[in-house]
């Protein structure tokens, strides 16, 4: 996504886009329902931008999130949670109410992103600094668990109980 709030003390502004070395292995997406108004690459084959309100739209097929860092993330993620079909970047914030409520035996896996990425403006530009905290995918559905799985970008666990 674009439209997040990726915000640390070296951010000025809160619409960052997600770096196309992490966006390449995890495939094609049907629908990105946060993204950028204006973009240098693509993250799916639709996309809904601030102004469509991706959060009231219908979602189909396997979708990508970028959501807003910050309090309404958990709005987003509850929304894909219940979709049940896509990934999620959202910062590795593990102990937070939104993790319990949403990833925490909910997600099918969890990657933990190897470093800091640098996310980058949206003109394209790789932004000079990290992201100041680490940052994590969430896959709902078995196939967007597979994906992570086999994407090399970090260590993945499972969220749900195996039994």
């Amino acid at each position: 996504m674009g439209l997040s709030g990726h915000q640390s003390a070296a951010m000025k502004h809160d619409e960052w886009l997600t770096p196309p070395e992490i966006l390449r292995p995890l495939g094609q997406f049907d629908l990105d329902p946060c993204a950028p108004i204006m973009r240098p690459w693509d993250t799916a084959a639709k996309h809904l931008n601030v102004n469509d309100d991706g959060l009231s739209q219908p979602w189909q097929g396997r979708v990508w999130c970028n959501p807003p860092f910050g309090r309404e993330a958990v709005k987003w993620l509850n929304r894909l949670a219940q979709h049940g079909n896509g990934i999620a970047l959202v910062p590795a914030r593990t102990e937070t109410a939104m993790f319990y409520a949403c990833v925490w035996g909910v997600a099918d896996a969890v990657l933990f992103i190897r470093g800091r990425p640098h996310f980058h403006h949206p003109s394209g530009e790789r932004a000079a600094f990290n992201s100041g905290a680490p940052i994590c995918l969430i896959a709902y559905g078995k196939h967007n668990a597979d994906v992570l799985r086999a994407a090399g970008l970090g260590h993945v666990v499972n969220s749900k109980d195996p039994s």
